[in-house]
Parts: structure tokens; sequence; C-alpha cells
């Protein structure tokens, strides 16, 4: 009998103008290419609706999107460098709560990152230009899936057992990063400037986060495609 297909609940991204979610192609393409069956969450922080969504998945994938609002790590918006959206906020610590209580394995990408160290009790930058200025290019430009700077994977990390390389070229487009990493999780890759590029959380099944974006360059990017098969794995042990 074929197994069955691991669900992963997808976060929306939000459209202030628009006044209505969407998604980029590339997230949802991503997971079913790796052989797992995506679906975007509806926009509610109702704890109800949530925790019944939660039950219905096997794992949870963190998009980008808005800054990570600085009140969730308890600091003052910087005024002008910060775009929040704050349901979004709320919603997304609550299903990242209960995906680490019941170890569902959890990816996080960009937003991704910052949202699950920030929820988890670490802090961040608010503005890279501003508090971490450095030569290493962070906010690349079109084409996306293009690799901008390199990072040092540790070698002692889950992702260095899933990649084998010590050096990985990543795309990247973000001004906001990990500051303090929270307590429980260790750093897996780092950017040249000492940017926290990717961590774990060593308790849980699966949890893995990264700072550029494989949802881009998945399709050409080979490296972008194990992270994601790993994750689905992850996903797939559980059924």
């Amino acid at each position: 009998m074929k197994q069955k297909k691991p669900i992963v609940g997808v976060m929306p991204l939000w459209d202030d103008e628009k006044d209505s979610i969407w998604m980029l192609p590339g997230y949802m393409d991503g997971l079913h290419q790796a052989g797992a069956l995506p679906f975007i969450f509806p926009f509610s922080t109702d704890e109800e609706e949530l925790t019944q969504l939660t039950e219905l998945c096997d794992g949870f994938l963190f998009t980008g999107g808005h800054d990570v609002s600085p009140y969730l790590y308890r600091e003052q918006p910087m005024e002008g460098l910060v775009s929040c959206c704050e349901k979004r906020d709320q919603m997304e610590t609550v299903v990242l709560k209960k995906a680490v209580e019941a170890d569902k394995p959890v990816l996080g990408i960009c937003r991704g990152i910052q949202l699950i160290n920030a929820a988890l009790g670490g802090t961040l930058y608010q503005d890279l230009p501003l508090q971490h200025p450095s030569e290493t290019n962070h906010h690349g430009q079109p084409p996306y899936d293009q690799p901008v700077h390199d990072v040092a994977v540790y070698r002692d990390s889950p992702l260095y057992a899933c990649l084998e390389k010590e050096t990985l070229p990543v795309n990247s487009y973000h001004h906001q990063a990990v500051k303090a990493i929270a307590k429980g999780l260790q750093v897996m890759a780092a950017a040249p400037d000492g940017i926290v590029e990717a961590f774990y959380k060593p308790d849980q099944r699966f949890l893995w986060a990264v700072q550029w974006h494989p949802e881009f360059a998945y399709r050409t990017d080979e490296n972008s495609r194990k992270i994601f098969g790993a994750f689905v794995e992850a996903m797939k042990r559980t059924l």
C-alpha cells in the first residue's frame, strides 16, 4: 500500500493593501515536490480553531513576510524601520507552541527563523543596516534564486549531516535577523559577519529554521531540495 503523504500547514502571507492572504508558489511547490501535501492556514487567532487545524497537520512551515513585532521580544519598535502584522505574530506563536508541545516537525524560512527565535525567548536585530552594519549582502536583488553570500555550516549539526557541506552559497533577502538566540536552540550555520543563518532544537523530532530562501532556489538548487526533503522525511517517520 502506498504511504500517505504528510500534510503540512503553511503559514499564510498577508497583503496589507489588499487586506488578503496570499502565497508564493515556491513554498507549496517545493514541499509538494518533496512528497508532502501542503495547505495554507486561514488567517485566525482563535485558539480553538488553531488547535483543530494543528491536529490535522503532520508538520508546519513558517514562511517569510512581515517583520516580527519587537513587542514579541520585549522591545519598542524603531520608528519607520519595522513593518509588522501583529495578528500574524499572534497566530504563529500559538501554532508554534502547539507544534512544539506535540513534537511535530517544523521548518522556518526567513521571517520563520525570526518568529521561532522570538517566540521561544530570543531577540532580533530590528534593522541590520542600522544595528549590525557589515559588508555581507543580506538583501539581494532579483532574481532571488541567486546566491549573494556564503554561510559556514557547522560540522556537528544536522544541517551538515544533510548537505555534507561546510560552506554553502545562499540567496538572501532580509533586514531583520536573530540577535540573541533562544535557550534550547543551537546554531547550524552563520554568515561571514556572524549573523545566525540556521538553527535547530535538539530536543525536538525536527525543528529547523534557515534565514535564506529555499522556496526561490529549489528548482535549480539541490541543497534547497535536500532541506525540504529532510523536513518531509521527518514527517513521514511520524505517519
